[in-house]
């Protein structure tokens, strides 16, 4: 698996300042359902749904929200990029501005893992997130997190 299987770069959004998580959600809700077909209404539902079970802000400036969605065949990303950091509730008590959303059907298992595996690792490399910090053009974002590490590359 590959992060090119999972975001397509469609789904990448650089914002200047977000208000409230409220608010991150329902843009990552807009991706999904431009870019997917996912409904809007659905794709909030679950991330807040989700989150509410415990904070996905797992440090380092970088949000990894995800949730599980009834009719999706495949996971699917969406990725934003805030120039303003944000409040997030992190473990770590910083702000965000690094958010890889993950979308999984209702019934994936083992894919849903690994692709929360494979973002996890690609997000927690330093380098990675200084070029992603350093770039605000959609397509270098999705070059940048395309150049990640694959779970083949992976042992």
């Amino acid at each position: 698996m590959e992060i090119t299987e999972l975001l397509n770069p469609k789904a990448i959004k650089v914002v200047g300042k977000m208000s409230s998580k409220k608010r991150l959600f329902q843009d990552l809700g807009d991706l999904a359902m431009l870019t997917y077909g996912i409904p809007l209404g659905d794709a909030v539902d679950a991330l807040q749904e989700r989150e509410s079970l415990g904070p996905t802000g797992v440090g380092h400036g970088v949000a990894l929200p995800h949730a599980r969605i009834h009719g999706l065949s495949s996971v699917v990303g969406a990725f934003v990029r805030l120039e303003t950091p944000m409040d997030f509730d992190a473990v770590d008590r910083q702000p965000v501005d690094l958010i890889f959303a993950l979308f999984a059907p209702a019934n994936s298992g083992v894919d849903h893992l690994k692709a929360l595996a494979l973002v996890s690792r690609t997000m927690r490399d330093r380098d990675i997130c200084a070029k992603l910090r350093a770039n605000t053009e959609a397509a270098t974002l999705h070059a940048i997190l395309s150049a990640g590490p694959s779970t083949s590359k992976a042992a």
